[in-house]
């Protein structure tokens, strides 16, 4: 595994990580401030802006927890994919039952001028399980 592709893995891990402990900020960092989240049935959620409100609206009342493994990663020049199954299950921080979406995501990342990776697009394609 080349030094690139370890960073991408690195990246996915601290997206799940930071996602089941609230760290908002951290996920922020992770991606480009221009990014695109693809979601069927759904409009295109754009800029990091964006995202932050809907994942800050999120955790406000539920916590998330999220795995998945890494199908493929291809990675050419300052552009990378990564393919993902997914699983994550979402619960209501006052109780009630929780709701899990699996399925695969395609994530496109860009390297930035110091040589990190960040998330600049992602499609989603999980469903309700």
């Amino acid at each position: 595994m080349n030094t690139d592709e370890h960073a991408i893995r690195d990246i996915v891990a601290r997206w799940h990580s930071a996602t089941a402990a609230g760290d908002v900020d951290t996920v922020l960092g992770l991606m480009t401030d221009d990014v695109v989240f693809l979601v069927a049935g759904r409009p295109p959620m754009r800029g990091r802006d964006a995202f932050e409100r809907g994942l800050r609206g999120l955790l406000a009342q539920h916590r998330i927890e999220s795995s998945g493994e890494i199908k493929e990663i291809g990675i050419a020049g300052s552009l990378a994919y990564c393919w993902s199954e997914l699983s994550v299950r979402v619960t209501p921080i006052s109780g009630g039952n929780a709701t899990t979406r699996a399925g695969d995501a395609l994530s496109i990342l860009r390297k930035q001028a110091d040589g990190s990776w960040r998330v600049a697009r992602d499609a989603n394609l999980l469903v309700q399980t």
